[in-house]
């Protein structure tokens, strides 16, 4: 079995698994279609298990990356995955019909890659070329699938049901997935970093989050800015749950 047909396989087990898990919760959703969280409860479990995840192990594990790291090779690592990402958004821009965004994030990609060796050095920013960050997500949203259900998955954290099916198609568009050569260890390593080092950037901005409940806090956080995502910038200033009708069920 080759590679393309590995990466067909698993990825068909994982949207299988997410279509159960989203047909089971499903049954248990309050029947207020206003209600931007209706698995509240099951969101709520999955979040204190994240938090605990992430005090025992992912935060520590970044503290001590965050120490070690140079900060100029933090840079350069963060650089590089960002230029993984940018082919995500040249896929995504095409299928929204952005061909400016995607001609200028394609432009990043090849002057990164190249002259920016692999992508550690983003002289793509330097020259001028700044782009939107696109993803599939984004991209069902373009289409017409606006409104979606909050939900909180173990291990990968806040999202919707329609960022769910998002994140599960971006894959197809991840570079290092088509390199051969690489193992299944090799591989979980890599995501592995760029986690961690996604985590580590993550520390200078945890006191940001205020109030008597973080997972509200959180929420409309990740609700915020996913509106701000899809429509470019182009939003109101304040939340409003209101404007968030569900068309998932």
């Amino acid at each position: 079995m080759n590679l393309a047909q590995r990466i067909k396989r698993e990825k068909g087990y994982i949207l299988a698994f997410a279509l159960l898990m989203l047909i089971t919760l499903s049954a248990s959703a309050v029947e207020d279609e206003e209600d931007v969280d209706p698995y509240e409860g099951f969101n709520r479990a999955m979040f204190s298990f994240n938090e605990q995840l992430d005090i025992y192990l992912a935060k520590p594990v970044a503290q001590f990356y965050d120490f070690v790291m140079p900060s100029f090779l933090n840079q350069g690592v963060t650089n590089f995955f960002n230029n993984l990402d940018d082919v995500e958004t040249f896929a995504n821009s095409l299928l929204q019909g952005k061909f400016h965004n995607s001609v200028v994030t394609l432009n990043r990609v090849i002057w990164n890659t190249t002259v920016g060796l692999a992508g550690f050095i983003d002289v793509a920013t330097h020259f001028g070329l700044r782009n939107d960050e696109e993803d599939f997500g984004q991209t069902l949203a373009v289409w017409g699938y606006e409104n979606s259900a909050y939900v909180v998955w173990p291990f990968f954290g806040p999202s919707t049901i329609r960022d769910s099916f998002g994140r599960a198609a971006d894959t197809y568009t991840e570079p290092l997935n088509y390199v051969e050569s690489f193992s299944t260890v090799e591989r979980l390593a890599i995501q592995g970093l760029k986690y961690t080092d996604l985590r580590a950037d993550l520390l200078s901005v945890e006191g940001l989050i205020t109030g008597n409940d973080p997972y509200i806090f959180i929420r409309n956080a990740y609700l915020q800015n996913r509106e701000f995502l899809i429509r470019d910038g182009a939003v109101v200033d304040e939340f409003a749950a209101d404007d968030l009708y569900l068309e998932d069920f």
